[in-house]
């Protein structure tokens, strides 16, 4: 052994001591939290690692942002080898991974052509940072975080390039059998010094590369980059199946509870808080938010952030049974860290959740703030006092009579369940649809259209409720499960198998959430129907001279809560004179309308209309028709181009009403 390894070997024990102390203590935290299963399918979990982790699809949805992350990242994959290799020179100091053959070969050559994108990775990522001062990076406590771990990253590259020519050079030029250094070799040549210079900078370049290792291994557990060891696992965690996109049951049939949703740390499950640590704080989740990109004090980013923060705080008072009455512990996350402005800013659109490169789940975190300040603290603004006693009394959110459910049928010969259940669909109405006097031009048009298929199919009329979301997504839990268990016991009293609906949000529901309940059934949109009738010839288009321009605007809870951006589009394709024209926010990067999470009942006192931007972005495709595949954003769109004056210039119309217009 040389010296340097009898003074390595104590550095590097105590550097790796240091750390996983650090890492127990940040993991301990966690205990806290209420427990939740993300252990099942690990198959599809790992899938998840590899397509968003390893492979990084969602980073690469900015070209630039994800080129230097990927650069960074897979550099960072990459290097681990070169790094255990210059570790295990402390203990050993002529070790060296040459006995790899052929695949060290691999292994010199890949570092090095990595060493150049990471090199230039790390530029761009200041340039980006520091000049171009991007505005979701330009957050003003981040910026020497950044520097910090942007200059070491940098600097443990050039010390690995460093090591790696003055090792060239020490054996004069002569690399060994397996070694491809094309990088290294140029440097060894540009540089030149002589031999025992080139021992002298060969240790220095590997103490430097050796202890800045070890620093940001240490650095990482108190900064917003403790992502590098958390984020994996997060994306190994995140929900997946049927509950990719719904929210979790609260218990509410348990005397011994009395905490309902969250109003501090304790509260959150292990995930939610895992969440925190796993936040890389970039920022994409902000700067897709419709709240907040149109002026509300909302900030996904932020919730997600103050989680970290208050677990931090408050987690090593409760795990040391220092609960006494101090300023940290009279404190609340929801209030002191989250005010109640923010929470109800949200449209629960799932853009947060969706363009989150490490899986973090923003709105389940959200809704359980909301449920604690409906259910334990009956906090919520005034506006949803009605919503809330409508949604109890009449099963639904409006002040209309239940029985006057069906009346948007009249005419049209549609039969109720009650009347005859044997049928192969169920059409689900919903509220809207029912009575909303716009919509029910939708219900009738959808209807016809399945007359004119032979579908058979029926309606519950009267027995219909609220599906349930909209009070389930305000934090009314209490409610929402009351109206999802009712109408789940008359659908199974009727043996309903098949069920269609034309409201977004009551096919997510009844889809993703009612099974939590016991309700299991078959359901699908009334586009993906539309779209299947049309490919089967049993709803037969007709073919027009004039043009017709269309902008489809995708419903929230459609697209990104369940992948369904085709079927509309295909719906209108079809039609001979259609036009489709996209807007430049479209699918998956589809701009809220504003209704969602029960934002359709709740005035906007705060910045701009989110109606309003996304109506402006229509009009501004110069497409004479909106098509919508919902009824939240129908009546959004509607009073946004109303508000714009433009509704001589535009008009807004579901699929079905244009499919049903153009019908031979």
């Amino acid at each position: 052994m040389e010296i340097k390894n009898y003074i390595f070997i104590p550095i590097f024990l105590f550097a790796i001591g240091f750390f996983i102390r650090n890492l127990l203590i940040k993991f301990s935290y966690l205990k806290i939290g209420l427990p939740d299963n993300r252990f099942d399918k690990p198959l599809e979990r790992l899938k998840n690692v590899f397509v968003i982790g390893i492979f990084q699809s969602k980073i690469l949805r900015e070209p630039i942002a994800g080129f230097i992350h990927v650069s960074i990242f897979w550099g960072f994959l990459i290097f681990l080898i070169a790094v255990i290799e210059s570790i295990l020179q402390g203990f050993y100091s002529s070790f060296s991974l040459e006995f790899l053959g052929g695949f060290y070969s691999v292994i010199t050559f890949v570092q090095e052509i990595f060493s150049l994108f990471v090199i230039i990775a790390v530029l761009l990522a200041f340039y980006r940072r520091f000049i171009q001062k991007v505005k979701r990076l330009n957050v003003e406590d981040h910026k020497f975080d950044a520097a910090f771990i942007l200059t070491m990253i940098l600097i443990v590259v050039v010390s690995m390039l460093g090591q790696s020519a003055a090792h060239i050079i020490k054996n004069d030029f002569i690399l060994t059998e397996f070694e491809v250094r094309p990088v290294s070799n140029f440097l060894a040549h540009l540089f030149f010094i002589n031999g025992n210079s080139a021992y002298k900078f060969y240790e220095f370049f590997w103490w430097v590369h050796i202890l800045t290792i070890l620093t940001f291994l240490n650095f990482l557990p108190f900064s917003k980059h403790f992502h590098v060891i958390t984020s994996l696992p997060n994306v190994y965690f995140k929900k997946i199946g049927n509950d990719k996109y719904s929210l979790k049951k609260l218990n509410l049939e348990d005397e011994n509870i009395s905490q309902f949703g969250v109003s501090d740390v304790e509260h959150l499950s292990w995930k939610q808080m895992f969440d925190g640590y796993a936040c890389t704080e970039c920022g994409r989740c902000t700067a897709s938010c419709p709240a907040n990109l149109t002026g509300k004090k909302l900030s996904p980013r932020e919730i997600i952030r103050n989680i970290r923060y208050r677990t931090e705080e408050k987690a090593p008072l409760i795990i040391n049974n220092k609960n006494e009455s101090n300023e940290i512990i009279n404190k609340t996350l929801v209030h002191n860290y989250i005010t109640s402005d923010e929470l109800w800013a949200c449209t629960t659109c799932m853009a947060c959740v969706y363009e989150c490169p490490v899986s973090i789940e923003h709105i389940d975190s959200i809704v359980d703030m909301r449920r604690n300040l409906v259910l334990s603290e009956s906090q919520f603004p005034n506006e949803l006092n009605a919503v809330f006693k409508n949604l109890e009394t009449n099963g639904t959110p409006w002040a209309f009579n239940s029985q006057d459910r069906a009346n948007w049928a009249e005419g049209l010969n549609i039969k109720t369940m009650a009347e005859d259940s044997n049928c192969e669909f169920l059409f689900w109405v919903g509220c809207a649809g029912s009575f909303d006097s716009r919509y029910q031009k939708v219900s009738r048009a959808f209807a016809t259209l399945m007359q004119k298929a032979n579908i058979d199919f029926r309606i519950l009329g009267i027995e219909e409720q609220c599906n349930g979301d909209t009070a389930r997504r305000l934090g009314n839990e209490y409610l929402a499960q009351m109206l999802m268990q009712s109408n789940i016991e008359t659908l199974n009293n009727y043996g309903v198998k098949k069920i269609v609906t034309a409201c977004p949000h009551c096919f997510n529901s009844l889809k993703n959430e009612y099974p939590q309940f016991g309700g299991n059934f078959e359901v699908i949109h009334h586009s993906e129907l539309i779209s299947k009738l049309i490919g089967e010839g049993k709803l037969l288009l007709r073919e027009n001279q004039e043009k017709n321009k269309i902008t489809f605007h995708d419903s929230c809870y459609l697209g990104r809560y369940n992948d369904i951006f085709d079927e509309p589009r295909k719906s209108l394709l079809a039609i001979k004179d259609v036009e489709l024209i996209e807007m430049e926010r479209s699918r998956d990067k589809g701009f809220c309308c504003g209704a969602g999470g029960g934002r359709m009942f709740l005035e906007e006192t705060e910045g701009t209309r989110i109606n309003i931007n996304r109506a402006e972005e229509a009009i501004n495709t110069k497409a004479n028709t909106i098509a919508s595949a919902c009824p939240f954003c129908m009546t959004m769109l509607n009073d946004g181009v109303k508000s714009l004056e433009k509704s001589e210039q535009v008009q807004i119309k579901d699929i079905a009403e244009i499919v049903l217009e153009n019908l031979k």
